[in-house]
């Protein structure tokens, strides 16, 4: 439920249908309810006293927190341990909605909120007065504002945590500590080598993105702003993160998303049946063998190659809102575009190399 159908489904159901999150967090409900028994009128959920100059920093260190505990703790898996942690983040930020406002921490504080609005703005789908239409994906992208440093280093995390997660797994950077990839010793063993990885890779991309916005600025020769341009060219690692996001758990969802069928009709383990699915056969299969592997690689190639195509499309359409001369905003695009094609290539790496664990 937790690591298959929220984490990895559920990012793919915002990015294709829209912000469902809305409708469906586990917070809002309680919230109303709690309003009602505390006396909070309903007008105080446009409330927020969270200070304005936090910006997402709280989203964003929850969003690491998570990170880690996704991609280094021991034993994530574990039932207990990870229905403890769920539980204990839930009631935390049913806490701080409580102290500060409920639209001032959902949208700023809850990195869960933060991260399904932002891939939610790539849909092809939107709501408008009630009526469902449809746009070009990623074009509700072109009229976001731009993004406090706080906001630019959430969305970058969002990227580089999924790529440290395929790295971790590799021949490449095991050999880089000296780890046998053929003699895998467990995550226990490498909680400092993926906690000093998993904070480098945000470091790199960080820097590779500032330094291509700054060379962009330079060759544009104007005098905007390096955080306006930073925080509105952001914007365009949405399909990029969206892209990895889906690259990377394709054979998760294929697997475990029939276990989670078979665990959504017996919840409780009490020999229920409520979908029909309790007895459903997993097949794993799916994703092994010769023809699988072909299919399935090609599928996760073609995933990432159109991320980036449309992340080009989509920062450049961004760069005429800074620069409406259609030769400055080329000129500025050219560092970024140059880092996006090194990050396809890195991404068509992860998925050919070796890996382990």
């Amino acid at each position: 439920m937790i690591w298959t159908l929220l984490w990895a489904g559920f990012a793919l159901l915002q990015g294709v249908l829209g912000d469902l999150w809305s409708w469906l967090n586990p917070w809002y409900g309680p919230w109303r309810v709690a309003s009602r028994v505390f006396g909070i009128h309903a007008g105080d959920t446009k409330r927020s006293r969270l200070p304005p100059w936090l910006g997402f920093w709280p989203a964003f260190a929850l969003f690491f927190a998570f990170a880690w505990f996704e991609l280094i703790d021991p034993a994530p898996d574990d039932p207990a341990r990870l229905a403890y942690a769920a539980g204990t983040y839930w009631l935390v930020s049913f806490i701080a909605m409580l102290i500060v406002g409920y639209d001032g921490w959902s949208k700023r504080g809850e990195f869960l909120t933060v991260f399904f609005s932002m891939v939610a703005r790539f849909a092809p789908f939107e709501r408008d007065e009630g009526r469902l239409s449809l746009c070009w994906p990623g074009a509700k992208l072109l009229a976001a504002e731009p993004l406090p440093l706080s906001g630019t280093a959430f969305l970058l995390l969002a990227l580089s945590s999924v790529s440290f997660d395929g790295l971790s797994k590799t021949f490449f950077w095991l050999g880089l500590f000296g780890v046998n990839p053929l003699e895998y010793p467990g995550r226990t063993a490498l909680i400092g080598i993926g906690s000093f990885g998993l904070v480098l890779t945000f470091v790199l991309l960080a820097a590779a993105f500032a330094l291509a916005v700054f060379l962009g600025q330079r060759l544009a020769g104007d005098a905007q702003s390096f955080g306006k341009a930073a925080g509105l060219l952001v914007w365009s690692i949405v399909p990029i993160a969206l892209a990895y996001h889906i690259a990377h758990y394709l054979t998760v969802l294929l697997v475990d998303g029939q276990y989670a069928l078979v665990a959504l009709s017996d919840p409780f383990a009490l020999a229920w049946n409520l979908f029909g699915t309790a007895d459903m056969m997993v097949e794993a299969g799916v994703v092994a063998g010769a023809q699988s592997a072909w299919w399935l690689w090609n599928l996760q190639a073609g995933v990432i190659i159109a991320g980036h195509v449309l992340a080009v499309l989509v920062a450049h359409g961004l760069a005429w809102r800074l620069r409406p001369q259609p030769s400055r905003a080329a000129l500025s695009q050219l560092p970024l575009t140059l880092l996006m094609i090194a990050y396809t290539i890195f991404g068509l790496w992860l998925l050919a190399t070796p890996t382990a664990g």
